[in-house]
């Protein structure tokens, strides 16, 4: 398995799986070629075989510039539980600590059970909501009116 930072040309590799990887919800929407272009060096392929197998595309916030945000990670279902996101995560807290963050945060939905356990399982909090949902805090249409989010914060430690 090799593990690099992401290219332009990695954008249709991963924009043509992104939905089969989500079980069919349409996500590529969320993810547009810019961020290929523009965070390169926060953001990280897994491939095998030369094959994408997973990526994370995150950057390093220009509002709060301690804080870094991770936007999108993906796995191949096939590969999930080997730890490839985990070491996509890794690789994004070194990167960014190096630049002087001291925070990373992330969003899921509150319907995506499996990233919220996997968040607080690597050390992620989940930051108060506006409303609950299953027990788990959301934000009330954080991403527009109906969209609902699950908000994460992680205080790196040196």
């Amino acid at each position: 398995m090799n593990f690099r930072h992401v290219l332009e040309s990695d954008y249709i590799p991963v924009i043509i799986v992104i939905d089969d990887w989500w079980g069919g919800r349409h996500m590529a929407d969320m993810l547009p070629k810019s961020f290929f272009q523009h965070f390169q060096e926060t953001s990280f392929i897994a491939e095998q075989d030369n094959v994408i197998i997973g990526f994370l595309i995150g950057f390093v916030s220009q509002t709060y510039p301690t804080e870094s945000y991770i936007h999108f990670i993906g796995v191949h279902p096939d590969h999930r539980k080997d730890g490839i996101a985990k070491y996509l995560y890794q690789m994004f807290f070194d990167k960014v600590q190096e630049k002087g963050c001291k925070i990373v945060r992330c969003v899921t939905s509150p319907v995506n059970k499996t990233s919220i356990a996997f968040h607080t399982r690597i050390g992620f909090q989940i930051v108060k909501g506006t409303s609950e949902v299953d027990g788990v805090p959301v934000t009330v249409d954080y991403d527009g009116k109906g969209q609902d989010r699950v908000l994460f914060v992680k205080e790196l430690l040196r």
